[in-house]
């Protein structure tokens, strides 16, 4: 393993099952922190399950419980729930994200664990929060994105709202909650010795993202609706399709930007046009400038599109798909895929890690575990004699 990472000494209980909470885990795991998941032993995370299943488990199961340890627990037994407490007794962080009341339930909320061990900081994630009148009704991260905002921009005018292909409320909600904890982390160390809950709502941190839609509209009483391809009130800043039927982003919304984009297609009298020469303006005569841009793209590949815009330094990309970015230098360069390999001995590839620290940077050290693989090891590090792992066993408690 790796020692010189940035979360080396710390110990992470992971309770989270699916996406926030294991997502929010697997960044400690990566950044050198012990993270122990405990699971069901009736089958363990869901998401073992999930998507595309190689040799009977998800192939995302691989990436997402990279280094962690799992160790089974029937939460719902007390014996599940008094080994629990041990395990937490000396921990620094708890990553959670059952339905709020749910460690309440089994004795296990708040203020017993803060009593238990005061240093502990637990990171709670849930559809709607710990408190206020939804905080019982059940959320994934589709339905923050709906109640946060984004669904409803999402999609073109005429037609119903869209979602993204990924659970983005989710992520996103991990890592909300992955700051939350490392703020709370540095005040604790700073001199405090107190840990304190950090409660992350998925609505809330898609919310969070929503840029200016709040003053907009308390001040304005501007409601941000759907726009398909274009970033209302940036301009230009939209997707084209070009010549040769694929496409491109080009964002040219930046003064100087601008006109280079337009000497670069042959608009010199766009480029010196002095009511273009700001976004206010240039927003205002949109539609004009959308139809100027769309007409140059479609008389060119895509090919000859990037090069005009890489020689003139406007930003500018096709839209990658996963198999053009297995091949592109840049990903290769920043070595956004690393090897791994499977159970039977198959490599394969993951992400790489981000973000990249120049002194500790992060890594993987092995794959997503087998169903409750560390449970020997971490109940022989609580003191369990093997003879008394395996009664547990036999009870179905691990």
């Amino acid at each position: 393993m790796n020692a010189n990472k940035p979360l080396k000494g710390l110990k992470v209980v992971e309770l989270g099952t699916l996406i926030a909470g294991p997502f929010a885990a697997r960044i400690c795991a990566e950044f050198g922190a012990e993270v122990i998941k405990v699971e069901s032993p009736d089958g363990g995370d869901p998401l073992r399950k999930w998507r595309k299943i190689y040799e009977g488990t998800s192939l995302w199961w691989f990436v997402q419980a990279r280094n962690k340890k799992s160790l089974t627990l029937d939460l719902k037994h007390p014996e599940g729930q008094r080994i629990l407490r041990e395990l937490l007794a000396d921990a620094d962080i708890l990553i959670e994200n059952f339905r709020p009341g749910t460690l309440e339930k089994w004795g296990l909320g708040w203020e017993a664990l803060h009593e238990l061990n005061p240093g502990l900081v637990i990171v709670r994630l849930s559809g709607f929060g710990q408190t206020g009148p939804m905080k019982d009704q059940p959320g994934f991260g589709a339905v923050g994105e709906s109640m946060g905002g984004l669904r409803y921009i999402t999609g073109f005018e005429d037609r119903p709202p869209v979602r993204t292909g990924i659970s983005i409320g989710d992520s996103i909600a991990a890592l909300w909650g992955v700051i939350g904890a490392l703020m709370a982390l540095r005040h604790r160390d700073a001199g405090s010795g107190e840990g304190q809950m950090v409660d992350v709502a998925l609505y809330e941190a898609v919310f969070a993202m929503m840029e200016s839609m709040v003053p907009e509209y308390d001040v304005m009483g501007f409601v941000r609706e759907r726009s398909g391809n274009i970033m209302p009130g940036i301009t230009p800043s939209s997707i084209h399709t070009c010549g040769d039927g694929k496409a491109v982003q080009i964002g040219a919304n930046g003064d100087a930007i601008f006109k280079r984009f337009m000497h670069a297609i042959g608009r010199n009298d766009l480029a010196e046009d002095a009511s273009l020469a700001d976004n206010a303006g240039r927003d205002v005569r949109r539609d004009e400038l959308y139809a100027v841009i769309d007409e140059w793209v479609e008389s060119q590949t895509q090919e000859q599109v990037l090069d005009v815009l890489a020689r003139a330094e406007v930003p500018a990309s096709r839209i990658f798909s996963i198999a053009d970015m297995f091949s592109d230098p840049q990903f290769l360069a920043r070595e956004m895929f690393t090897q791994g390999t499977l159970p039977d001995g198959k490599p394969f590839k993951m992400p790489g890690i981000i973000p990249k620290l120049s002194a500790t940077p992060g890594s993987t050290e092995w794959t997503g575990p087998a169903l409750g693989e560390h449970t020997d090891a971490v109940l022989s590090d609580l003191g369990y004699a093997q003879g008394q792992i395996e009664a547990l066993r036999q009870r179905k408690i691990v």
